[in-house]
């Protein structure tokens, strides 16, 4: 738990540079949980809200780490962490991302630049805008649905492709 008093995935000191520290031991406790999840990364969304979408951009486009099926960032930014690496050069997973226009903590800037930064390294990105503020629209909840469904299924599809002999 951190002040002001609720639970965070890492200390906040700056807007899109995540503390080292805090950021570190998180994305490495959740990297060891997910790995022990069973579950092949092609068959997972990894998604979350706020600081969970950072820690979802980080998990599904770090060097160190296999690519999930799909990417789900609502309301948050690419983290610079230092000594902690993306890798925008492997094929991307596709990725969602939706953000309030109204968001005063953090802005739909941070968004708008991952969607740039995204499609220039060739993802393919889902991207909605909506006049709310920190929180996220039901209406494009509704159209992930079939969004998370086409990504597992192209994910399975691909790593079943890559498995047959050549």
């Amino acid at each position: 738990m951190l002040p002001p008093g609720g639970y965070h995935w890492y200390a906040i000191r700056e807007l899109g540079f995540p503390d080292r520290e805090t950021f570190t031991a998180s994305y490495e406790r959740a990297s060891a949980w997910l790995d022990g999840l069973g579950v092949p990364p092609e068959r997972t969304v990894l998604g979350g809200f706020s600081q969970g979408a950072v820690m979802s951009y980080a998990f599904g486009l770090a060097a160190d780490r296999p690519r999930p099926a799909g990417v789900l960032a609502l309301s948050g930014f690419i983290p610079t962490v230092e000594g902690f690496t993306l890798d925008l050069e492997r094929p991307l997973p596709p990725i969602a991302i939706g953000h309030g226009t109204y968001d005063p903590v953090i802005g739909v800037e941070w968004s708008r630049q991952a969607k740039e930064q995204l499609e220039a390294a060739g993802a393919d990105v889902l991207y909605r805008e909506y006049p709310l503020p920190h929180t996220i629209d039901p209406r494009f909840l509704a159209e992930l649905q079939p969004w998370v469904q086409q990504a597992v299924s192209a994910g399975s599809t691909a790593s079943a492709a890559s498995r047959e002999p050549s």
